[in-house]
Parts: structure tokens; C-alpha cells; sequence
């Protein structure tokens, strides 16, 4: 009840609406979709909200990168030095400029709009931005989890080999 009323009474219903529509992208696969919409919502397991509900002490939120931060939302999809860095990589690669930006939400219709452009362009950004950032949650659990870290450069490689593979699934021209 209090997340639909929060929903409700926010400023930022066009950016809400407009985020809603683009994260539930008929090509990747549903549990990626459903993961950005947790993440728009700031409601994944990050150190930061795992403290805030009492589940980790007070000394354990520092970024799993090991840059020293508070591992929240922001932080870990912007901010870090670590995985914030992959969205130059990302900017890089498919050639757009970078944006200002106040949250993750306004990342994310930044990122898809910026370029303006034909429908299918908008489409293939809306693809990369959820593939970055699944790609970036995966590998703050494998470094977690599993004790594994990849370099920016080798998850911009899982990047671009996720967004192929759920590209692939339909007939999207990108002229």
C-alpha cells in the first residue's frame, strides 16, 4: 500500500510513466524486465537497503568493487567507479553522447530517448540499458557470491553479447 501511494503522490508521474512503459521489453527475458523494475523502484538487495531493514550491520554496506562507498542503487549503477565507468564504455561503443541525469530512472529514459532517431533506434537503446545493467548487477553478485571479477572492458563484452542474443529473437533494423 505505501509503495502504490508513494507511486501516486510523486512529482515525477511523466518520468514514472514513461520508465514503465520502456522496461517491459518484449525480447528479453521476463526476469530481466521484472529486475528493472525493482531497480527503478530502488527495492534490489543492494548492502545499503539490506542494512536499512536490519538484515546487514551498519558496517557492512560498502560497495562489493571495492571503491569504499555505501553500496546503494545510485552508487552501484551511476556512480561507482567501478561499473558507473561502464556507461562511457557503453556511450563509446554505440556512439552517443552522455546526458545529465538526477536518478536511475532518468537515466534510463535519457538513455533511451537521447539519440532520438526512428522508432528501432530507440528500441536498440531501451535493449543496451537493460542489458548494461543486468549485466552490471550479475557481476556485483559474482564478485559477492563467488569471488570472480570481471574488468569494465570484459563486461562491456557480456553486454554486447547479451543485447545479440536478445536482439536475434526479432527482425529489428537499426538504419
Amino acid at each position: 500500500v505505501r509503495g502504490a501511494y508513494q507511486l501516486l503522490t510523486t512529482t515525477d508521474s511523466i518520468i514514472v510513466d514513461e520508465a514503465e512503459h520502456l522496461i517491459w521489453y518484449p525480447q528479453v527475458p521476463l526476469k530481466v524486465s521484472i529486475f528493472a523494475w525493482r531497480l527503478l523502484r530502488d527495492r534490489l538487495p543492494t548492502k545499503s537497503n539490506l542494512v536499512t531493514r536490519g538484515i546487514l550491520s551498519s558496517t557492512a554496506h560498502q560497495c562489493v568493487s571495492g571503491c569504499g562507498a555505501a553500496e546503494s542503487t545510485h552508487h552501484l549503477f551511476i556512480f561507482c567507479s567501478t561499473f558507473g565507468s561502464i556507461w562511457d564504455l557503453v556511450r563509446s561503443w554505440i556512439g552517443i553522447s552522455s546526458t545529465g541525469f538526477t536518478s536511475i530512472r532518468d537515466h534510463f529514459v535519457q538513455f533511451t530517448l537521447s539519440a532520438g532517431g526512428s522508432r528501432a533506434r530507440r528500441s536498440f537503446l531501451q535493449l543496451i540499458w537493460l542489458a548494461s545493467v543486468w549485466v552490471v548487477w550479475t557481476e556485483r553478485n559474482h564478485r559477492l557470491f563467488r569471488g570472480s571479477a570481471s574488468t569494465p572492458h570484459q563486461m562491456l563484452d557480456k553486454i554486447k553479447l547479451f543485447s545479440y542474443r536478445w536482439l536475434k529473437t526479432t527482425s529489428v533494423t537499426l538504419v
